[in-house]
């Protein structure tokens, strides 16, 4: 069946395109939700002056984005949060948590179904997270999750390295005693050698 399309359909057509779809596809699910219709010529004009509409509106949309990206792009957001020595969280930074972050610097509401966060932050450090806009325009952020006494991730990785560094003088300070000792123990036995020399009978 051919049919004009008066909504985007993921992964089928987009609005004022017209597609020969199947003729279960289209009753059961495009013509009941008015996604589409069949595409007599009425309709297709009908849908061609929608689609070119819609255009437009979303033109419009996504310059409106394009200047609150640049504002979401510009603020740094900042969390405190509570962690152990290596830096994990006791609990994360989620869409949520930088939805509500994002909305205070933009003075609106912020969707946190926009925010593209795979998974929650559960340790500390800097992020570079995606936010979405409208369907064409996405904006990244800025996230840093530091502790609640200040302390960062490169924090942790200084100290960490320091005691690694701190570590290896001592080894070589170990393996210099045992040299030292195994040098000692040939002379023990030349002097005992020395020795036996000199008592043996002329």
């Amino acid at each position: 069946m051919k049919v004009v399309f008066l909504e985007d359909v993921t992964g089928t057509a987009k609005i004022g395109e017209i597609k020969e779809v199947k003729p279960g596809f289209a009753r059961n699910y495009l013509l009941p939700r008015r996604l589409a219709m069949r595409a007599t010529p009425s309709v297709v004009k009908s849908a061609e002056q929608r689609a070119a509409r819609e255009t437009r509106l979303q033109d419009a949309r996504d310059m409106d984005a394009r200047a609150v990206a640049t504002r979401v792009e510009a603020a740094a957001l900042s969390f405190t949060a509570k962690a152990g020595s290596t830096g994990k969280l006791f609990g994360s930074v989620g869409s949520a948590d930088i939805a509500t972050k994002i909305g205070e610097a933009l003075g609106s509401e912020f969707d946190r179904h926009n925010v593209m966060l795979a998974d929650p932050i559960k340790e500390l450090g800097d992020y570079q997270v995606t936010v979405k806009l409208t369907k064409n325009v996405t904006a990244s952020v800025s996230v840093s999750v530091i502790g609640e006494d200040g302390t960062t991730m490169a924090d942790i990785k200084a100290r960490t390295e320091g005691k690694t560094e701190a570590s290896a003088p001592e080894v070589a300070a170990d393996d210099e005693t045992d040299a030292v000792e195994v040098a000692d123990e040939p002379a023990a036995d030349e002097s005992t050698d020395a020795t036996d020399e000199s008592e043996a009978p002329d």
